[in-house]
């Protein structure tokens, strides 16, 4: 993918914004239906959709690589920050982005509350089995994975993406074990390099793309670069 910093920077002042206007607004809301009324719940399902954490990166990230193709797989919970983030930036580049979701019943709700953020036209909202539905897509671009879908480990032996350039960032990490993220099913793969650092909820971000081998055969093979954010 061809980086552009112009987008880049476009999509992360526009989700940082999105963030501040929201954050504000949930502020005033959550204070004045407390001041109002009994009830324990007075964020309407919104105040645990925004949170201002890795979304501007994401969104950043998204824009500025290009992306054509964007799709994300949610867990029982719907929709998220990630979804916020990537419908920034597919608003922003004109791209596509499938937001697959568990819950049919939900779509609504969800369109709704998109809605409040002008993002309503950016998001395709799709409803069935993840595992089922990822295979309509081929050579995603970007792609973001809730790892509080049941299936997510055959979903990251199946899903198609585009070798030439992508980028898969899986969230909510379960606990450490053997093939227990994005990265650890590809990283016995040949040419394959992991960094970890730590960054708030467990977050993996892995980049793939295809690079020229620098040894004298000057060969070509595909090499997987796998940067992990957790814990």
């Amino acid at each position: 993918m061809k980086w552009s910093p112009q987008d880049a920077m476009q999509a992360y002042l526009n989700t940082l914004q999105l963030v501040i206007l929201i954050s504000i607004f949930l502020e005033v809301f959550y204070i004045l239906c407390k001041t109002h009324s009994n009830d324990e719940d007075c964020t309407l399902g919104t105040r645990n959709i925004i949170q201002p954490q890795c979304m501007e990166f994401i969104s950043a990230l998204a824009a500025g690589n290009q992306a054509k193709l964007m799709v994300q797989v949610t867990s029982h919970q719907g929709i998220n920050p990630l979804t916020i983030a990537l419908a920034v930036a597919a608003k922003h580049t004109k791209a596509r982005f499938v937001c697959i979701l568990h819950q049919l019943q939900d779509i609504e709700n969800y369109r709704a509350q998109l809605s409040c953020y002008d993002l309503e036209d950016a998001v395709e909202l799709v409803y069935g089995n993840p595992c089922e539905v990822i295979m309509e897509f081929k050579n995603i671009d970007f792609a973001a994975i809730d790892c509080k879908f049941e299936g997510f480990l055959r979903l990251f032996e199946i899903i198609d993406v585009n070798l030439r350039g992508s980028v898969v960032v899986v969230s909510n990490i379960p606990e450490r074990r053997t093939g227990a993220s994005f990265g650890e099913v590809i990283k016995g793969r040949t040419g394959v390099d992991c960094v970890t650092r730590s960054i708030g909820e467990g977050m993996e971000l892995t980049r793939i793309g295809l690079m020229n081998c620098c040894k004298p055969q000057k060969k070509r093979f595909k090499r997987f670069h796998v940067i992990t954010f957790e814990d």
